[in-house]
């Protein structure tokens, strides 16, 4: 009995592996539609569909994109990724597979496929190479970075340092050498013309003056209104505006993580944080939330 037992579950087990290898094989060869967006590329084609499976790469999905888009084929093209919050732009190597990409997206972006694309999507777009290297960067940093793979590289090898009192950009991703010596360097530029913010990507960073500095008036409120990361100066008004329109536009909770030592500045930065919400708030007829907003205050602290 006891042998027929371990007979049955022998089976049982061996027949269970079956089906998960089964299940992962079915995984393997399920197609996926991937939208890829070509912009410029092929004007009047808002996205161009690509059937891929999870094992794609992404040199194989420039090839399908190639062939239905009738594009140039001399010219180099590379996919990019961008994400939802701030709408960077991340660039796949040729042997990345955009449906496993795809497949660490919220459940919320890949249901949400039937609309056309907007600014706060989760989506692929194909950009071109140029000869020398450099991509056309593109986002809600509003800006056009330019960036050559020699460059970059000889960067890397100590050839090519920042130069020497050049401006310092407002945002630290366009640095063309990004070390810990040129972060600082950037920071205390910054400082020096009492410019206390400074963004990397998405992030903002806030360095505390320990003195009052007048950029939080009802001026600079209505100045930071409903605009896009990265299209005016680096402000915390600028990250609470994006948050609270992300709120009424998705209908969804949104979070604004302050982190830092003690003596840092969090405390004043939610204040700022709170002023800004309350004044925003008080636009419409929001006067429950503007109740709300100014209570978390004291529960902050």
């Amino acid at each position: 009995m006891s042998l027929q037992d371990g007979g049955c579950s022998y089976a049982s087990s061996a027949n269970m592996a079956s089906v998960t290898g089964s299940m992962r094989r079915r995984l393997e060869d399920q197609e996926f539609s991937l939208r890829v967006y070509p912009g410029a590329l092929a004007e009047g084609t808002i996205y161009c569909p690509v059937c891929a499976r999870k094992n794609t790469t992404a040199a194989e999905a420039i090839d399908c994109l190639i062939e239905r888009l009738r594009l140039d084929r001399t010219k180099c093209y590379v996919l990019a990724e961008v994400k939802e919050f701030g709408g960077e732009e991340w660039i796949l190597n040729p042997s990345d597979c955009p449906v496993q990409r795809m497949m660490l997206w919220p459940r919320s972006a890949l249901e949400n496929r039937s609309g056309l694309c907007s600014g706060d999507d989760y989506r692929f777009l194909l950009r071109e190479k140029n000869l020398d290297g450099s991509i056309h960067y593109g986002g809600s940093l509003q800006m056009w970075l330019r960036l050559t793979e020699e460059r970059r590289r000889m960067v890397e090898r100590g050839f090519l340092p920042q130069p020497a009192g050049s401006n310092p950009p407002s945002d630290l991703c366009a640095l063309p050498e990004l070390t810990e010596r040129t972060i600082l360097e950037s920071l205390r530029a910054h400082f020096r013309q009492e410019k206390i913010y400074t963004y990397i990507g998405s992030i903002l960073i806030v360095i505390n003056p320990f003195q009052f500095l007048p950029i939080y008036n009802p001026k600079y409120v209505k100045l930071y209104d409903n605009h896009t990361l990265g299209k005016l100066e680096p402000h915390i008004y600028a990250v609470a505006d994006v948050a609270y329109h992300a709120m009424l536009q998705r209908r969804k909770n949104q979070c604004i993580v302050i982190s830092g030592e003690s003596g840092s500045g969090k405390t004043q930065s939610t204040n700022f944080l709170i002023h800004h919400l309350t004044a925003l708030s008080q636009k419409g007829f929001a006067s429950g939330v503007e109740q709300i907003i100014l209570g978390a205050g004291p529960v902050l602290e």
